[in-house]
């Protein structure tokens, strides 16, 4: 499978990532109920702390056009869940960002791609502990499937490789190596439209 080394310049700190406005102020989630509706906000650490607090976030899905996943390895520096592979990008909103802009914005600051198709696959809720640093990963995830016609351009500081994998692919590699604890819950969440997507020859 082709892996891409990670290159170019950073679009937002792993450490400690800037506020929208480039500053380096905290980053701030939206905190929402069960049905996903805003009800305050949070510092995004503060958030992650355990027990967690449930706040929205999204998750993309992309595939290029022979139906291979774009996955990302999450770079050696991230404070949550360095070194693990993952979907193709993930991320929070800013409060009172849309999650579909928050998605397309994102895939292009991580990937340096704009993705020529890209739709909503529904929402997913979870609690999701990180054994390694301890933080909680209590989400309302809305998930987006795509097509990539680019070549991932992905900023170092976010991202340690890139993959385009097939189901038997992707399938080695968890055997191989650990992904994102949440991985498999999106994944599965998504594979609906994902399957719409791609057709039934791609195997998802």
């Amino acid at each position: 499978m082709p892996i891409t080394p990670a290159s170019g310049p950073s679009a937002e700190s792993a450490a400690a990532p800037p506020a929208p406005n480039g500053s380096s102020e905290s980053i701030m989630l939206e905190l929402v109920d069960e049905a996903g509706t805003t009800i305050g906000t949070a510092e995004k650490l503060a958030a992650h702390l355990a027990p967690g607090q449930l706040h929205r976030a999204f998750s993309v899905f992309l595939f290029d056009e022979r139906g291979r996943l774009l996955l990302q390895r999450r770079a050696l520096g991230k404070y949550h869940s360095p070194g693990v592979w993952s979907n193709t990008c993930c991320g929070h909103p800013y409060p009172g960002e849309p999650p579909f802009v928050a998605a397309a914005r994102r895939t292009g600051e991580e990937l340096g791609i704009a993705p020529a198709l890209l739709g909503e696959a529904g929402t997913v809720r979870y609690n999701h502990p990180d054994p390694d640093s301890g933080l909680v990963e209590q989400e309302y995830n809305h998930l987006f499937v795509g097509l990539s016609k680019e070549t991932p351009r992905p900023d170092p500081q976010e991202i340690g490789e890139t993959a385009f994998v097939t189901p038997d692919e992707l399938a080695k590699l968890r055997a191989e190596g650990p992904f994102s604890a949440w991985f498999m819950t999106v994944l599965d969440a998504a594979r609906p439209a994902i399957r719409e997507l791609t057709g039934a020859a791609a195997g998802w």
